[in-house]
């Protein structure tokens, strides 16, 4: 019988930022939500993700592969806004007859908006059941796949630039985490080229996108493990943004669950 493998491609959410957020907010009288929000809008934010994708916080690196990129994701980032901004903030300041308009660092004043400065998809093939009797060997060879799925978002998604890929072999399923800047052009205010998350990433344009993903992540699986594999039948509504913390705290729950069934 074919094994089937579960697949799973999801974008970090921004949910404090929408119309019902603030609205909550408004009427909180701490003037916030409980709402989770793993967007990429500062270098602080920023600065938390290398922590958390390069396990900066525990020195434990033997078990994370850097597959694009750099081991520094905010300087990866900031390469990103120099080789698709520059030109376009020449431009832009050459236009202007006022100093005090003129853009000098487009990254600290991304940094200083109310935009994403960058975002970050997590991309997960096989489940925990499916990964628990695997050999690390069986499991390095993910490498490979995920490489290939690197490859497969730069042509399924040419507007969104990577900075970096990290793939994770502490947790339960070997996942990916990319960093990348979604852009846009012709834009008629400000600069003609800025960041566009939620021109890039819409509801429909995140279906389709995760659906090419799916089909090239199993071919890319059959390649490299010499399978004949299917992919679990999708769930509705996976293709939305997801809480990244709220993920870790599945996982965690899921590994204590599996120490309790050993014990």
């Amino acid at each position: 019988m074919e094994q089937e493998l579960a697949y799973s491609f999801h974008l970090g959410s921004d949910k404090n930022k929408s119309k019902l957020a603030k609205k909550v907010a408004k009427e909180n009288v701490s003037g916030t939500t409980s709402l989770a929000n793993n967007a990429i809008q500062n270098a602080k934010d920023l600065s938390d993700v290398n922590k958390h994708n390069l396990r900066d916080y525990d020195n434990q690196t033997e078990l994370i592969r850097t597959i694009y990129g750099t081991n520094d994701i905010v300087n990866d980032v900031k390469q990103v806004y120099l080789e698709e901004f520059e030109q376009a903030r020449i431009e832009y300041n050459n236009k202007q007859t006022r100093e005090d308009r003129k853009i000098g660092d487009y990254f600290k004043k991304v940094c200083e908006s109310q935009n994403d400065i960058a975002c970050e998809i997590i991309i997960e093939l096989g489940d925990m059941d499916f990964w628990n009797d695997k050999s690390d060997r069986y499991r390095f060879k993910m490498v490979d796949v995920y490489n290939e799925q690197i490859k497969d978002l730069n042509k399924i998604i040419p507007d969104f630039k990577i900075a970096n890929a990290t793939i994770h072999f502490d947790e339960t399923s070997p996942h990916m985490h990319i960093v990348g800047v979604p852009i846009k052009e012709d834009y008629k205010r400000g600069m003609r080229k800025q960041p566009a998350k939620s021109k890039v990433f819409t509801k429909e344009s995140l279906q389709q996108i995760q659906d090419e993903m799916r089909n090239c992540c199993i071919k890319s699986y059959n390649k490299v493990y010499c399978e004949n594999s299917l992919l679990k039948q999708k769930k509705k509504g996976r293709n939305r943004d997801i809480d990244i913390k709220a993920m870790g705290d599945y996982r965690e729950i899921k590994r204590q669950l599996e120490k309790r069934k050993k014990d």
